[in-house]
Formats: C-alpha cells, sequence, structure tokens
C-alpha cells in the first residue's frame, strides 16, 4: 500500500492552470507572440520548441510537488503468539456407557461425537486422550496433531478394556500426561456415566494431586437418573431388547474432583446437554492470542526528485540554446 506523508504539497498544483493559462494569453491566435520574444520562435517555424519547453516546466513543477508530497510505500504486517492450553479427555469406556438414554445411540457415540466437535473448534491447544474402564491407557498423548487425534476417537470402543469404572486411576493417568507440560493452563476433562468401584487409586488422592499441580478438573457425568434402556440378548430368541436398568452416577465425587481442582461439575442427561457443556467448557479455557502489528516505511520520493532536477535542467539548458537562437 502507498501513501502521501505530506499530501497537503499537492495543493502546489494548484498554480498549473494559472501557469497554462497565461502561456496561451501571450500566444496570438494567428502564432504571434504579444510581448513575448518568443515570439519570434513561433514566426521562424520553432513553435514546436516553444511547446516543449512549457511542458518541461509543467513535468518539472509536478515531479518535484510529487516529491514534496513525500510518496511511500507501507510494508505492514502482524506476529501472532499465543500461550497454549494443554487438555486431556478421560472418557468413559465401561459397559455402561452402551446405555440408550442418548437416543437414537448409545451414550459413548454420542460422547465420541461431541468430543469431535470439541477437538475441531480448538486452533493451537494440545488436547491427548485417556480412555478407561476397569483401568486406564493413555490413547493419544499431548499433541496439535488433530487429524490422528480423531481418528484415535473414532477408535474408541466399548469392550476393548475389562469392565469397571476406575475413576482415580483415569484421573491419575491424565494427570502424569500433563505433568510435564508448560502451559499457561493445564485442563483435564473427565466424562463418566458411573461410580467408582475399582481401580488402585482413589478419586479424591487423585483429585488432590492434580491440583497440587494445578491441573484444573471439569467433571461431566453423564446419563439420567433413575433407569435408562440397556440392549440385552433375549435368551428364547436370541434377539437384543432394550431393557430399563437401574443407573446411577457418583455426583458427590465428581463434585469433590472438581472443587479440590478449582474446576466444575457438569451433568449432561441427553446430547444436547452434553454438547452445550462442551461449549461451556470451551468457552472457559480459551487460549490467549497476542497479536503484534508492525508498519515500515520505504519512501518514494528520491526518483521523483531526480527527474523533477533533470527536467528542470533541460527547460534551462532549451531556454539558453535553441530558443534563445531562434530569431
Amino acid at each position: 500500500m502507498s501513501l502521501l506523508r505530506n499530501p497537503e504539497a499537492l495543493w502546489l498544483l494548484a498554480v498549473l492552470p494559472l501557469l497554462a493559462w497565461r502561456y496561451w494569453r501571450n500566444l496570438r491566435v494567428d502564432g504571434a507572440a504579444i510581448g513575448h520574444p518568443a515570439g519570434f520562435a513561433l514566426r521562424s517555424g520553432g513553435e514546436i520548441w516553444l511547446h516543449l519547453h512549457f511542458l518541461l516546466k509543467i513535468a518539472a513543477i509536478v515531479a518535484l510537488v510529487v516529491a514534496l508530497a513525500r510518496p511511500q510505500k507501507v510494508i505492514a504486517g502482524e506476529e501472532t503468539s499465543t500461550e497454549g492450553v494443554d487438555i486431556v479427555i478421560a472418557l468413559d469406556t465401561s459397559g455402561s456407557m452402551d446405555a440408550r438414554d442418548f437416543k437414537p445411540r448409545n451414550r459413548l457415540t454420542v460422547a465420541k461425537q461431541v468430543v469431535r466437535d470439541f477437538i475441531n473448534g480448538r486452533v493451537s491447544d494440545r488436547i491427548g486422550l485417556v480412555v478407561f474402564a476397569a483401568r486406564a491407557v493413555t490413547r493419544c498423548p499431548l499433541t496439535v496433531d488433530y487429524d490422528v487425534l480423531l481418528q484415535l476417537v473414532d477408535a474408541t470402543e466399548l469392550g476393548q478394556l475389562p469392565d469397571g469404572t476406575a475413576i482415580g486411576n483415569a484421573l491419575a493417568t491424565a494427570v502424569s500426561r500433563l505433568k510435564a507440560s508448560k502451559a499457561r493452563s493445564r485442563v483435564i476433562i473427565l466424562v463418566t456415566d458411573g461410580v467408582n468401584n475399582t481401580g488402585e487409586i482413589d478419586p479424591h488422592t487423585a483429585a488432590e494431586m492434580a491440583g497440587t499441580l494445578g491441573h484444573k478438573v471439569y467433571t461431566v457425568g453423564v446419563g439420567r437418573e433413575g433407569t435408562a434402556p440397556f440392549p440385552v440378548t433375549n435368551p428364547y430368541t436370541g434377539r437384543k431388547e432394550l431393557v430399563e436398568m437401574e443407573v446411577r452416577i457418583d455426583e458427590d465425587v465428581l463434585t469433590d474432583v472438581a472443587r479440590r481442582t478449582g474446576g466444575r461439575y457438569f451433568r449432561a442427561m441427553d446430547p444436547m446437554a452434553l454438547k452445550a457443556i462442551f461449549q461451556q467448557i470451551d468457552a472457559l479455557e480459551r487460549s490467549k492470542i497476542h497479536v503484534h502489528r508492525w508498519a515500515d516505511y520505504v519512501e518514494l520520493y528520491p526518483p521523483y526528485v531526480v527527474t523533477g532536477l533533470v527536467l528542470l535542467s533541460l527547460w534551462t539548458m532549451l531556454g539558453g540554446t535553441i530558443l534563445r537562437r531562434l530569431p
């Protein structure tokens, strides 16, 4: 982008119409000059030189005035830096996640889709994935390769781990994934639909560990209260049938885990609620983006100065040579 540093200098160009008017006023209609020595040039066939002399003066004035206006080229840009967030998602894959209260799909399928949407909404944050049932395993360490991460989310299925719900182990595994992180914010999002019923580590102990290290834990309880339909094979027909079974989420434990780390507990009883919860977490844990804008200016007036001086020199030489010798 180009601009003029002193645009007010262009007002000097207003003198050009006056010069043109005076020039033509001093010429007779028949080519004879009135009170001007150039009349001899016109009568001698030198009017071309006379016009050229005038145009050189006009061009020199234009070039020098533009130089006074100081044309500049603006080279602008911006540098962006981020203070990222490191996030580990701990996803429950125990058998109870097969409940069909999130119609028409089971809880795990809906949770995976919501997690996918959450990942796609991030830009520069590192995200990892831990899955758990009776034990917890790291499916993906912290990464910004979201394509690989999304593939691993899609590949997460029921029955890949022994059945059970080891919330404490899941938290401890997530904490270990964040242990070496130097990010401004370190977050664990734990999604479960049950009660801690197995594992070597108590959820409260794991929460204390996370809080001590500065990791914030958001816990999400998935599923409705009371009973939920589960697919059960009918022994007489061999076909799957939905049977209402009692379900329970240990909200006291999940609430305490979140409180100890400065996080929050959420309850999602349907797919829309689960999606809204992840949107809230997404809004709470955003990377800080710093934008530094800069601009540099390249002076473009020197060529106009040179051009103006050259034209002025030619104007002077022409006036002192050819036009002076014309009778």
